[in-house]
C-alpha cells in the first residue's frame, strides 16, 4: 500500500516557487498507474519525492506501513535497496561496469552475487531484448538500448515499488510497447505498485488508472 497524504515541495525557500501544494493518492499493492501532466508541473517531483531521493516541505510518503518522510537518509538508502525499482530519464548506467554487472547492481547490494546474480540479471536483460550483449559496455550502446538496461536494472530484484520517469522516450513505437508490458506484467507479478510517468498517450494507455496532475493536485484524466 502506497499513501501520500498532502506532499508539498517548494523551491527557493519560503518565498519561492510551489511545485506541489498538498498532493495526496493512495495505491493498493498491484496498482499500475500513469501520471499525465503539463511539463513543469511536477510530475518527476512528485516520482523523487516518494523515493525518497527528495525531502517533502510538508506531508507524508507511507509506504507498506513504512512511513519514507521519518527516516533517515541511511535508513531511505536500505529501504531504495530493498524495495525500489526507478527507471530514470537520464538512464544513470554506470559506464564503468558491462551490462551484465550494471542490471545485477541491485542483487549485489542485497548481498546476492555468483550465478543466481548472473542469472536473474542474464534474464532481465534478454526480456529487454538485450540476450546476448551481457559483456558489452554502455558506451557501445544506443539511447535506446540504455533505456533498456536501465529498466532491466530496475526490475531485477522484484521490487515493491517501480517507478518510472519517461521510461519510453528513447525507444521506437514497437519496443516501446513490449518494454511498456514488460513493466505492467512485472508490477502484477509480484503485487508490486507500479507509477509511470509519462507525456505519451499510448503509454499512459498502458495504465490501469491514468492520472492527471495539476497545481491543484492528482484527479482522473479525461
Amino acid at each position: 500500500m502506497l499513501e501520500i497524504s498532502d506532499l508539498s515541495r517548494r523551491f527557493g525557500g519560503p518565498g519561492g516557487r510551489t511545485v506541489l501544494d498538498h498532493v495526496s493518492l493512495g495505491l493498493a499493492a498491484g496498482s499500475y498507474v500513469a501520471i499525465v501532466g503539463e511539463s513543469g508541473v511536477g510530475k518527476s517531483t512528485l516520482l523523487n519525492l516518494v523515493a525518497g531521493l527528495d525531502r517533502p516541505d510538508g506531508g507524508r510518503v507511507v509506504v507498506d506501513g513504512i512511513d519514507l518522510t521519518a527516516l533517515d537518509d541511511e535508513g531511505l538508502t536500505r529501504w531504495r535497496r530493498d524495495h525500489l525499482g526507478f527507471v530514470f530519464q537520464a538512464f544513470h548506467v554506470l559506464p564503468h561496469l558491462d551490462l551484465l554487472a550494471n542490471v545485477a547492481l541491485p542483487l549485489w547490494l542485497q548481498g546476492r552475487r555468483g550465478r543466481d546474480a548472473d542469472a536473474a540479471a542474464a534474464a532481465m536483460l534478454d526480456a529487454v531484448g538485450l540476450a546476448g550483449r551481457e559483456h558489452g559496455w554502455p558506451a557501445e550502446l544506443s539511447g535506446g538500448e540504455l533505456q533498456r538496461v536501465a529498466i532491466a536494472r530496475a526490475l531485477v530484484h522484484r521490487p515493491r515499488l517501480v517507478l518510472a520517469d519517461e521510461p519510453t522516450g528513447n525507444l521506437d513505437p514497437a519496443r516501446a510497447g513490449s518494454i511498456l508490458a514488460l513493466l505492467r506484467e512485472r508490477v502484477r507479478e509480484v503485487g508490486a505498485i507500479g507509477i509511470l510517468v509519462t507525456h505519451s498517450s499510448e503509454a499512459a494507455a498502458t495504465a490501469d488508472r491514468v492520472l492527471m496532475l495539476r497545481s491543484t493536485g492528482l484527479e482522473p484524466a479525461s
